[in-house]
């Protein structure tokens, strides 16, 4: 395996560090204020397009990143931030979030995955997972009546997230065609490509691009992986490879005017014009020049060109790969064509955020056992900065509770003297 444009990768950013509880020591200084420093936060995960890359293929080999903790506080100073961990995925590179992370590495047909964003521009940048915040020190914790706090903040924790990363093909024009119809030596011919080429079946198997020049206009020409019949439902390289042409603006649609291999050259447009229609009725609608290539090797070619005429309206332009003839009337009719059709706009432009943090949601209830349950995003972020384990860590989560109302909640749904309450793993009998 040489060429990978769709993997999964699990990404996590990393973990907020643990503020400090400590306290002032020094010589002659017995009893010192709380001094425990910040913890430091978590590194970001940033994913930047590079255009000199054009390949998945480093993340079907490493499919774990995982950014750095901050570090933990310590007496007198803050925790150490941990730097970012920065991806770089190759231009044109669509970002989803698996909406089941359960699922592991393996992409599912019809998997669920939420749009993520669109790199189509060189060095473009998105942080797509923030790291998490630093807990707080004890300092942060003392009061003129609680001026020794024995605890202090967790760092935030992050969670992992799978993402599926899928590479199309930025390219004005797409080279189209069955295999071994010379869409690599045209692609050869006209640009400073140089694609593999020989004398058989999907020689290319990866999209090559090259840059021309003509006219004063330049433009990029994609050689797609040559389809073939079934190729939408995924039959030879065609259902992997159909992708790459959905960026395209227009298609050079190329066939073997001589039939050489025994194909007729009629019925090899129909059927890659089928494919498309089945593959997205948006690929259907791409303009195209019909390319007839190989005509040094055609005896009548006004028959060929007669037949071609009898089913399209597109423009047919007969040249030979080989010989070079007819490629600057190609070229010319192409940037024709290219400046009438404005470019494809990227799937989104507008990061969508991914790892919204659920700070607020309050869920109290009572168990089969009628024990009353807490749960929710303000709980998971409330026990975060306490320990209830330690008296005034709980004094200190109580008040908050009593200030936000959820004392009220929780009395309106039966709590008194007695009550036994879960809040996380911990139960307790409810004392006031």
């Amino acid at each position: 395996m040489n060429f990978v444009d769709k993997v999964k990768i699990k990404v996590k950013a990393g973990d907020g560090g643990d503020g400090a509880k400590t306290f002032h020591r020094e010589k002659f200084v017995d009893m010192g204020g709380p001094n425990g420093g910040d913890g430091g936060r978590g590194g970001s995960i940033i994913f930047v397009a590079d255009s000199s890359k054009n390949n998945l293929i480093d993340f079907y080999l490493a499919k774990n990143y995982l950014a750095q903790a901050g570090d933990r506080g310590i007496s007198g100073k803050d925790g150490k931030s941990a730097p970012d961990l920065v991806i770089k995925i190759p231009l044109g590179t669509v970002v989803y979030v698996a909406e089941e992370p359960e699922i592991g590495f393996r992409i599912n047909k019809g998997e669920k995955a939420a749009l993520v964003y669109d790199f189509v521009k060189d060095g473009e940048e998105m942080v797509v997972l923030r790291g998490g915040k630093g807990g707080r020190g004890n300092k942060h914790f003392a009061t003129p009546t609680r001026q020794a706090p024995t605890f202090s903040e967790m760092g935030e924790r992050t969670k992992e997230f799978y993402f599926i990363l899928e590479l199309k093909t930025i390219a004005d024009v797409g080279l189209i065609g069955f295999p071994n119809v010379g869409k690599s030596t045209l692609l050869s011919v006209i640009s400073n490509a140089r694609p593999k080429i020989a004398n058989y079946h999907f020689t290319t198997l990866t999209p090559n691009l090259g840059v021309v020049k003509h006219l004063d206009t330049s433009f990029v020409v994609a050689d797609i992986p040559g389809l073939i019949e079934g190729a939408a439902e995924g039959v030879g390289l065609g259902h992997d490879f159909l992708r790459h042409i959905e960026r395209t603006r227009m298609f050079l649609h190329v066939v073997d005017a001589s039939g050489y291999e025994g194909r007729d050259p009629v019925m090899d447009y129909k059927i890659i014009n089928g494919e498309l229609a089945k593959y997205s009725d948006a690929c259907a609608e791409v303009p195209q020049i019909v390319v007839l290539n190989k005509c040094d090797m055609v005896q009548d070619i006004d028959e060929v060109i007669k037949r071609f005429e009898e089913i399209t309206s597109n423009p047919i332009v007969t040249i030979s790969g080989i010989t070079h003839m007819g490629v600057s009337d190609l070229l010319t009719q192409t940037v024709k064509v290219l400046e009438k059709i404005p470019h494809k706009k990227p799937e989104t432009t507008e990061l969508n955020v991914i790892d919204e943090r659920d700070t607020t949601s309050i869920n109290i209830y009572r168990d089969h056992t009628g024990t009353m349950v807490l749960e929710g995003g303000y709980i998971d972020e409330a026990i975060r900065k306490v320990n209830l384990e330690e008296g005034d860590s709980f004094a200190y989560f109580y008040a908050k509770l009593h200030a936000d109302g959820i004392i009220d909640m929780m009395r309106a749904k039966g709590l008194k003297q007695g009550t036994t309450v879960r809040i996380a793993e911990k139960e307790f009998e409810w004392n006031e």
